[in-house]
């Protein structure tokens, strides 16, 4: 018996006024095992959305984070939002503290400002 998974929501990547795709060209960046760590994470969510915790966490107004653990011990997140029925990845970056930084919450949602006008 084969059965059929249906994505509940498609990844997106987001894409500037200029054509850059940040979250695409931060997991370039990446080792092909933390790439792949990644994928599996952001597959997890596509296929399961809603998802909680240990995956998935929101930030508040709309702003989610998918949380990976990577290689060496480091941490990996994408933060995104929803919109017409995609999960937007918004910004990536290894967290370098507990705290997800200021900056990188402010980045995401000028970004996400930009998808939900």
């Amino acid at each position: 018996m084969v059965l059929s998974v249906m994505k509940r929501i498609t990844l997106a990547f987001y894409e500037s006024l200029t054509g850059k795709l940040p979250v695409r060209d931060w997991l370039l960046q990446l080792s092909e095992e933390d790439r792949k760590l990644v994928g599996i994470d952001l597959a997890t969510v596509e296929y399961g959305w809603p998802i909680g915790m240990p995956i998935c966490k929101s930030l508040g107004s709309g702003l989610w984070e998918v949380r990976t653990d990577l290689s060496d011990k480091k941490i990996g997140r994408v933060l995104f939002c929803t919109h017409n029925n995609r999960l937007w990845a918004l910004h990536g970056f290894v967290k370098k503290s507990q705290k997800t930084p200021k900056a990188d919450m402010d980045r995401a949602r000028k970004r996400m400002k930009e998808i939900v006008k």
